[in-house]
């Protein structure tokens, strides 16, 4: 019996559509967003990719999310250490892209798909 790998509901690509170049530029993305999900939103080629295009809308809003965090809190001597755990984060998901996944974030997800970013 093969397994069908399920495809999410909320990007066209399928498994088969995802490049090795596509993973990498996934991981990158989340790694070190906001610059690099902006990069990508330049390149032409890499934007209309869907499997980038889903990540790299969530890393865009996350890594905005991350320096409006650390502006807010970051005076705060234990507060302060919550950008660093939201990148520890930024960078699961990185990985999880890398590997192929499509990965779901609760509130950011739903937020992009319903933006048509994703």
């Amino acid at each position: 019996m093969t397994e069908e790998i399920p495809t999410p509901e909320f990007s066209g690509a399928q498994p088969q559509d995802i490049t090795s170049d596509d993973k990498l530029w996934v991981l990158l993305a989340y790694v070190f967003s906001p610059l690099v999900p902006v990069i990508i939103l330049l390149l032409e080629d890499k934007k209309n990719r869907p499997f980038i295009r889903a990540h790299n809308a969530q890393a865009l809003v996350m890594g905005v999310l991350g320096i409006l965090l650390a502006v807010l809190v970051g005076w705060t001597v234990f507060l302060s250490c919550l950008p660093l755990v939201l990148w520890v984060f930024l960078i699961y998901w990185g990985i999880q892209g890398y590997q192929g996944k499509y990965v779901t974030i609760p509130v950011v997800t739903s937020f992009c798909k319903n933006q048509g970013w994703a």
